[in-house]
């Protein structure tokens, strides 16, 4: 059977109004120029917070210059409309002025998996709005390595060998391939620092799936590091496949059964709570947040992307939801001192810099 790449590829090219949610008319510019495609399988189109995201199917391959260009295009035009209804930060994500033939390190942010379908092919598409890449570190940890979480790691052999992570320096620009269950305390020594390890790719071990093929992806691109200042949060993307030798789906939504936090927020500035939401509420309002999460499920079968299932519209996740907004309550309550307000290291990449600069030349030493 021939492989199939999924693809999500999203940006942020104008809110409304303010950082909070993407005008429809955005969603109606990217669908019809995707619908012009013939080098798509499959497409949809939606959003998290302010963030324009596509959902593309296609046989090109991972880093494929024609997905990117058609990527590109689409948010180029979508940004024409956005400066058209005035919308906030229009192209915000749109960091240069010529395509280059992929659109890493250009603003845009990435998560694709190409992989050889099985007879049946669950994928979530988990998208992410007001927060950091590493805010995926402790929910894949948890489907890929935790059997308090993964029952399957346990009782289901197929589960029972583990997984080969692949984590990203994203501050050295280095990686480094590491398995569980034997390298768990190791692999927590690193991503437990979601602000510089960050979980890039998960692979299977054993012989029921190609080692070789992912069966988690997730997006690591860091816009203060490719723009040289603050320019918004990264609003990280993820893909997981699930059921038959994976965790179960079940399995792949219980990490957001508890609401942990991430960094971001509020001029991504901000420590606050993971709030998972159907499309419909992943709308930023809260201090521009709390930083949202959605999960979209697909079954892709030729190509198709049969779905999506809006997984966290779901009463089920009520009480995370609750849990969430208490959550925010007790962060908002320390206002501009930290935990809440980031350490004054990761300050450095937001605007602070701006006022420290003028109190500075102010200090004198002391004796």
């Amino acid at each position: 059977m021939s492989k199939i790449t999924f693809s999500i590829i999203k940006a942020d090219v104008g809110g409304y109004p303010g950082h909070a949610n993407v005008h429809p008319e955005l969603i109606e510019v990217a669908q019809e120029n995707l619908k012009k495609s013939d080098i798509l399988e499959d497409f949809h189109v939606t959003h998290c917070g302010d963030d324009l995201e596509l959902l593309m199917t296609h046989r090109k391959g991972e880093d494929s210059e024609e997905i990117h260009s058609l990527a590109w295009d689409t948010f180029q035009k979508a940004t024409e409309k956005a400066k058209e209804l005035g919308l906030y930060g229009a192209g915000q994500d749109m960091l240069s002025d010529a395509f280059s033939g992929n659109v890493k390190g250009m603003g845009p942010g990435v998560a694709e998996m190409e992989f050889t379908p099985r007879k049946a092919e669950p994928v979530v598409a988990f998208l992410m709005d007001k927060t950091e890449p590493g805010a995926f570190n402790l929910p894949i940890f948890k489907m890929f390595a935790d059997p308090f979480n993964t029952a399957g790691l346990v009782i289901d052999p197929s589960l029972h060998n583990g997984f080969r992570f692949e984590i990203w320096d994203i501050k050295e620009s280095k990686k480094i391939i590491m398995e569980t269950p034997e390298e768990i305390y190791d692999i927590l020594a690193l991503i437990g620092a979601k602000g510089r390890f960050v979980i890039k790719r998960v692979f299977p071990k054993g012989d029921k799936l190609p080692n070789d093929e992912p069966v988690a992806a997730i997006s690591t691109e860091k816009l203060y590091q490719i723009a040289g200042e603050y320019v918004g949060k990264d609003d990280p993307v993820a893909l997981v496949r699930a059921q038959s030798g994976l965790p179960a789906l079940g399995e792949v939504l219980e990490p957001f059964s508890h609401a942990f936090l991430v960094s971001g927020w509020m001029r991504g500035s901000h420590n606050g709570p993971i709030m998972p939401v159907g499309v419909k509420n992943a709308i930023c309002t809260r201090f521009d947040g709390p930083p949202r999460a959605v999960a979209l499920g697909f079954q892709v079968k030729d190509g198709k992307m049969n779905g999506p299932a809006d997984l966290f519209d779901d009463p089920a996740f009520d009480p995370v939801r609750e849990q969430s907004a208490r959550i925010a309550d007790y962060m908002r309550r320390h206002g501009p001192f930290e935990p809440h307000r980031l350490p004054l290291e990761d300050m450095e990449y937001t605007t602070l810099p701006g006022v420290m600069k003028n109190l500075k030349r102010r200090f004198e030493s002391v004796d």
